[in-house]
């Protein structure tokens, strides 16, 4: 059994399969946290594989196909790790067609599990608006640019701040508030994670109320606490954004936590 492991298709990827992969920025991933073999949210995890296959490719390999290919990865390393799932095209990026043949290649990768940083953390405003938010697609470099931007700066990470001046989403976090009774969920183009779609649904299971409203700076006055999220983690608090503070709420990141804990892991 190997630590790590990179297969395209459910074998080993050899150096001449990743050298075109290596310039390439037309596809689509999902990260997750292996613990035990087993992962939270496998369903979401298919769902936006296959949504994100659609809008790009037009076609979208069967569940039961990525599955396998997940489990290849998995039974050849340890049992606790990072798993990324990135789909692509041989046909590549730059061509006007999506190829005739209808192929669409899988590149699963391990690594190290991981884990969050503590917090809390401060986050710089930027002006910026992903595009196809709904995707999580490759060769985002504005989100490592603007993060190490934000660093320079004395923050530890960006948020992102549409046209109207709507908050959407951070660097490669969902942000999520508290407003004294309830969770609010920003209203703005962005992707919807998979932690998040855990802990909405776990949340709706354990009757706390849940708003989706527009937010922008001049609402964060009115809020009692923020977290960012992703796959490492359900709830890292904010301290601030900007030069507006958030307090701290870790009655709230303690209840992110544990709806997320009540999402069962599954093998795939």
């Amino acid at each position: 059994m190997t630590s790590f492991v990179v297969q395209r298709n459910g074998r080993a990827a050899t150096a001449g399969e990743l050298a075109p992969l290596a310039f390439a920025g037309y596809a689509h991933f999902t990260a997750m946290q292996v613990r035990g073999g087993r992962v939270r949210g496998l369903d979401l995890h298919l769902q936006r594989l296959r949504s994100a296959s659609m809008e790009l490719f037009g076609r979208a390999l069967p569940d039961d196909r990525v599955r396998a290919l997940l489990r290849a990865a998995l039974e050849a390393g340890p049992a606790d790790v990072s798993l990324t799932a990135t789909v692509s095209s041989p046909s590549g990026e730059f061509t006007a067609g999506g190829g005739t043949d209808g192929v669409l290649d899988v590149l699963v990768r391990t690594g190290p599990a991981a884990s969050a940083p503590e917090g809390p953390l401060a986050l710089a405003p930027v002006p910026y608006e992903r595009v196809l938010p709904a995707v999580k697609h490759v060769g985002e470099v504005a989100k490592t640019y603007f993060l190490r931007r934000a660093v320079a700066q004395g923050y530890d990470d960006a948020a992102f701040v549409d046209r109207r001046g709507r908050l959407s989403e951070a660097s490669i976090w969902n942000l999520a508030f508290w407003d004294g009774g309830a969770v609010v969920w920003p209203e703005a183009e962005m992707l919807g994670g998979v932690t998040m779609g855990i802990v909405r649904r776990r949340l709706d299971r354990l009757g706390v109320p849940q708003h989706v409203r527009e937010l922008t700076l001049a609402d964060l006055p009115s809020l009692e606490g923020g977290v960012v999220m992703n796959s490492w983690t359900p709830g890292v608090p904010i301290r601030g954004i900007g030069d507006t503070p958030l307090p701290p709420a870790p009655s709230f990141v303690d209840l992110l936590h544990r709806a997320y804990e009540a999402e069962p892991l599954t093998a795939p």
